[in-house]
């Protein structure tokens, strides 16, 4: 559905605002919210209802409805767009209640997250030619996700005053502008100042160069280099190290979690780097290790097999 602020509900364009400025959500996350509170609006509109006042049992109708097209993890955020969106309202004084609060999230089917053996990290991010600015430029971004364990719109987010390559720190503005500072490896800062040397000037040169003065990571044109770019180049250079699966830019973040639980990392210690704010969401990660350890054992051990 095509979205125009304009033509919908001035509460909406209230929202949308407070998304941009106060909240300062991705453009990803800002469209999705606003999308599925247009369908909401057109849902009630169908049956001679306004946004305000809405109730619980509306907000139950459209999710109810939406399920019948929507997997839990769509409908899970369509509900949030919708508390989101009351609660603004309420704390505005546009809306005396949140009627989303009392609808109970759908059930998301519990999935590990993708993880790469170690050997098969190394061989993605040595894929690069390092005589061109564009792939020392991925090469510097591969190392830092991996290094880091950066999301990736705190990579494209990083401006050159983040970075403190003679200490091997970085620093990051994560989610709800909560920021963070996390170590850098040796090979990330070796790849990171190189590319900074020699391949980023190049691109800076690029029309859009004024536009990107502050970025760290720059596309061809030298503007600042955006998530879906990242994305792409990542799977270009999937296929010249030929690996044999997709691989989405948040798996090396994965990665990161993953192998330093299982070198014996403190799982207190990599809460904090990747900037959970619950212990609970990193410990995700030591069912991965379990799985890995199961394996070995039966590989391993006389009398399991």
């Amino acid at each position: 559905m095509p979205l125009d602020l304009a033509a919908q509900a001035p509460e909406l364009q209230k929202f949308a605002a407070h998304l941009a400025g106060e909240r300062r959500v991705s453009a990803h996350t800002s469209k999705a919210y606003l999308t599925d509170l247009a369908q909401y609006e057109a849902y009630l509109a169908a049956r001679g209802l306004s946004l305000v006042p809405s109730s619980t049992a509306a907000v139950r109708g459209f999710i109810a409805q939406a399920s019948g097209a929507c997997g839990p993890v769509a409908l899970g955020r369509k509900l949030s767009a919708l508390r989101t969106f009351y609660k603004f309202l309420v704390r505005e004084g546009l809306a005396s209640a949140n009627p989303a609060r009392a609808v109970a999230s759908p059930k998301r089917p519990k999935r590990l997250p993708e993880v790469l053996p170690e050997e098969e990290v190394a061989a993605l991010v040595e894929s690069q030619r390092l005589g061109v600015p564009l792939e020392l430029r991925d090469r510097a971004f591969l190392e830092l996700l991996y290094a880091s364990g950066l999301r990736v719109s705190e990579l494209t987010g990083l401006d050159l005053e983040h970075l403190d390559l003679a200490g091997g720190l970085v620093r990051v503005l994560g989610k709800r502008q909560k920021e963070r500072v996390v170590p850098v490896g040796s090979a990330a800062r070796a790849a990171l100042a190189r590319w900074l040397e020699e391949g980023r000037p190049v691109l800076a040169a690029g029309p859009d160069g004024s536009r990107g003065r502050r970025a760290v990571f720059l596309n061809y044109r030298g503007g600042r280099l955006s998530q879906r770019s990242v994305a792409r180049r990542l799977g270009r250079a999937v296929l010249a190290s030929g690996l044999p699966r997709h691989v989405h830019p948040h798996v090396l973040r994965h990665c990161f979690a993953t192998h330093l639980l299982g070198n014996g990392a403190d799982l207190r210690a990599i809460q904090e780097l990747l900037g959970h704010a619950s212990l609970s969401t990193t410990q995700r990660y030591t069912h991965l290790d379990w799985k890995r350890l199961a394996e070995v054992y039966d590989r391993s051990h006389p009398r399991a097999k």
